[in-house]
């Protein structure tokens, strides 16, 4: 009887050490017996083993079976003499296996659950395709080298906080993949530090993250009378601070979360300074306007603070300035010709066809159009067309009128410039006059003023011949 109660003890104290329940390792007890009796001559096909918790008393049962492999009949003790002797050694294996197999079971039962949770590992080795973390009662944890954080090189035996990924069941026990570049780490480290989040207060309601670089989170209160920003941040930064060291120095920025998708995206992109939001619903586009001194820091480092606002807001982001608005803007309000440049299939030369459907015009013919626009437009007498325009010649009736106008002036000009180098000429080719003869007028020789002159001269010759 003490020998039982020894074993009893044994028993329980073996349980205690392997952290689990005595009824555990009874029945892998018995299950180990079980296989001892089957393996000893003359055993029965159909037995069982039981234990007695109070006693320690083994005993085996067995029944008969049916043609069908169906038990019948009466429960019959078929416990050998010397069975606990005979079967010690044999259970012994068989025990040790069944033992091994519980502890993998409850290790795995106990991360099954923690999928979503942050475990706390010490680093015990690492290469280039993975880093295994001990954590407790001797479960390994797996880092794979795509949850690594880049550039981030933990110092071996050193304490690292990793997010549960996956927890797989294998034959040699649990296999549990953690990362550290999961969003999720990043809500269950402000959980630990903020107790707000952990009572339900504050939310978290959206998380972007470029690992070992910035992280933005999108923060809200379900009290008006608590600021979920501040919480978050603690008292001079105490909060966020115990994040940002257990993250190695990654930024973090905390935003207040809003309904309004255009509050969400000017917000999303702290710290830049944003003018104004465009939603197109069509698309789910966001363009942002900024002032000009502010488009750099509004797109961020290689387009990091953009990347981050359009995940975190939903939205994709187009951020523009003030000065590319206005210019989009002048674009858009010019009137452009259509039409397109197309190959003549006849004489295989490029020429203009109007998208009207009138006629095409020759590369020549659209230059001699080009150049009588900017003509017109250069004198303010004429509609050219903006830059870029190719929509031949532009007929205007009032320009046309005009053009006709300032070339009939310029020929009346030229004839009377003709007129007066043709009488320069003649007047140096005239013999020079006496100077008793009368010189005739050169123009008006019809004048009232120059006819008394010439009759004076007439009658003093003819009283010159009477005398």
């Amino acid at each position: 009887m003490s020998r039982k109660l020894d074993m009893m003890e044994a028993l329980q104290a073996l349980a205690a050490d392997r952290g689990i329940s005595s009824e555990t390792l009874m029945g892998a007890l018995a299950d180990a017996m079980e296989s001892a009796y089957s393996r000893m001559p003359g055993a029965k096909d159909y037995a069982w083993v039981t234990i007695d918790p109070d006693t320690f008393d083994i005993r085996v049962w067995s029944q008969d079976l049916d043609e069908d492999g169906e038990p019948f009949g009466d429960v019959s003790d078929v416990t050998p003499p010397d069975f606990g002797r005979i079967a010690a050694q044999t259970a012994r294996q068989v025990m040790n296996q069944r033992l091994r197999e519980v502890d993998r079971e409850m290790k795995y039962e106990e991360y099954s659950g923690r999928e979503g949770d942050i475990v706390t590992g010490i680093i015990q080795q690492g290469d280039s395709r993975y880093t295994l973390l001990e954590l407790n009662r001797g479960v390994e944890a797996l880092l794979p080298q795509a949850e690594q954080v880049p550039h981030e090189r933990p110092q071996a035996n050193s304490r690292l906080k990793a997010y549960i990924v996956e927890v797989r069941k294998t034959a040699k026990g649990p296999q549990i993949v953690v990362s550290r570049t999961h969003p999720g780490l990043i809500k269950r480290l402000f959980e630990m530090e903020v107790p707000e989040i952990a009572e339900g207060i504050v939310e978290i309601k959206a998380c972007a993250r470029e690992p070992g670089h910035r992280t933005k989170i999108a923060v809200w209160s379900n009290d008006g009378n608590v600021d979920p920003v501040g919480a978050c941040v603690g008292a001079r930064g105490a909060r966020v601070r115990m994040v940002v060291n257990e993250l190695n120095g990654e930024k973090i920025d905390i935003v207040p979360f809003t309904e309004v998708p255009q509050d969400l995206v000017a917000k999303a992109l702290a710290p830049a300074k944003v003018k104004e939001v465009r939603l197109d619903y069509d698309t789910g586009t966001a363009t942002v306007i900024v002032p000009d001194f502010q488009l750099s820091l509004a797109i961020g480092k290689e387009g990091q603070n953009a990347r981050l606002a359009a995940r975190l807001s939903g939205w994709r982001v187009d951020i523009k300035s003030e000065t590319q608005l206005a210019e989009d803007e002048a674009y858009a309000a010019q009137d452009w010709a259509e039409g397109e440049w197309v190959t003549d299939p006849a004489s295989g030369e490029q020429v203009w066809q109007p998208a009207d459907g009138s006629a095409a015009l020759s590369a020549e013919a659209w230059a001699e159009a080009t150049v009588q626009n900017e003509a017109a437009a250069a004198a303010g007498e004429g509609d050219a067309p903006p830059k870029g325009e190719a929509a031949g010649p532009v007929v205007d009736e009032s320009a046309a009128a005009d053009a006709s106008a300032v070339l009939d002036e310029s020929a009346v000009t030229d004839e009377a410039a003709a007129a007066d180098d043709v009488d320069a000429a003649e007047a140096e080719i005239a013999p020079p006059a006496a100077a008793d003869e009368p010189v005739a007028p050169r123009d008006g020789a019809g004048a009232e003023g120059d006819a008394e002159p010439v009759a004076a001269s007439g009658a003093e010759a003819a009283s010159d011949e009477e005398g």
